[in-house]
């Protein structure tokens, strides 16, 4: 009866452990992802037009193009759908490239992101992630 007790307790002990929140190497690459959307939704254009990997350097008159198109695309995701209300990671898919030298290499993530939009319904987007000088941009 002991060794039963025993046996179950490490059972549950084991369960407990292995229930805990790890996270994985591109868990970091969802949450900027979501991050980045939820700029958007909340109107803050230039931060997530700066999380899109682009050249270092980028005429003003362009950057100020995108933000525009960022300004039309909630504009219109506001008049066709009341907005959005919340973005949610759903799942995440990393990957490493190697260069064709295979002296360098480039890390790489798919976030699958959920809008839930003001009239109910749900709407998936996958957003292509890059690792580019010490942080994951969209591509």
């Amino acid at each position: 009866m002991r060794k039963l007790i025993l046996f179950i307790s490490a059972c549950c002990a084991l369960g407990l452990f292995s229930c805990s929140e790890e996270s994985k190497p591109d868990d970091a690459a969802a949450r900027a992802a979501k991050e980045y959307y939820d700029s958007l939704f909340a109107k803050n254009y230039a931060y997530f037009v700066r999380g899109t990997y682009l050249p270092d350097t980028i005429p003003d008159g362009y950057r100020e193009q995108l933000e525009a198109n960022a300004s039309m695309f909630v504009g219109r995701m506001e008049e066709e759908h009341r907005g959005v209300n919340r973005v949610r990671i759903l799942r995440f898919t990393g990957d490493t490239i190697a260069s064709a030298d295979k002296k360098s290499h480039v890390r790489v993530s798919d976030v699958f992101l959920v809008f839930s939009l003001g009239d109910s319904l749900n709407e998936e987007v996958v957003v292509p992630m890059i690792f580019h000088n010490g942080r994951w941009l969209m591509r």
